[in-house]
């Protein structure tokens, strides 16, 4: 997809074409996207990554609920799989199994990439205890 059709795109497009912008070693949040793409919510991102195939170029595993945890998956394995890849990237989980937002969590693209592809300000990640 042309980056200059993304304004009008899908949104799972969307959602899509922003999580391809989280570097390796970082997290967002389900609502965070959600914040940026506009006219979803955090449960639609969450569908939307529930949505994708293992053999996909979208880092679906970087994408984590607002405790700073990943969320529990319907077949069980999946949670342990995509903390294993966050692991793998450096991302560190605490005894609570909850990530720093401080040390690891992304504050969003370039405010060009934003403006240039439709996208709503950055949603601020708060800390999580």
């Amino acid at each position: 997809m042309a980056a200059d059709s993304l304004p009008n795109a899908p949104v799972y497009e969307r959602i899509y074409a922003l999580v391809r912008q989280i570097p390796p070693g970082q997290v967002a949040t389900y609502g965070q996207i959600a914040g940026m793409v506009g006219g979803c919510t955090a449960r639609m991102v969450g569908y939307a990554m529930a949505a994708l195939s293992f053999d996909t170029d979208v880092p679906w595993q970087r994408v984590i609920n607002r405790q700073g945890e990943v969320s529990p998956r319907s077949s069980g394995h999946g949670s342990a799989f995509q903390r294993e890849l966050l692991e793998a990237e450096g991302i560190v989980f605490n005894a609570k199994n909850r990530t720093d937002f401080k040390k690891f969590g992304w504050l969003g693209p370039e405010w060009v990439w934003l403006e240039k592809n439709g996208f709503n300000p950055i949603t601020p990640l708060s800390n999580n205890k």
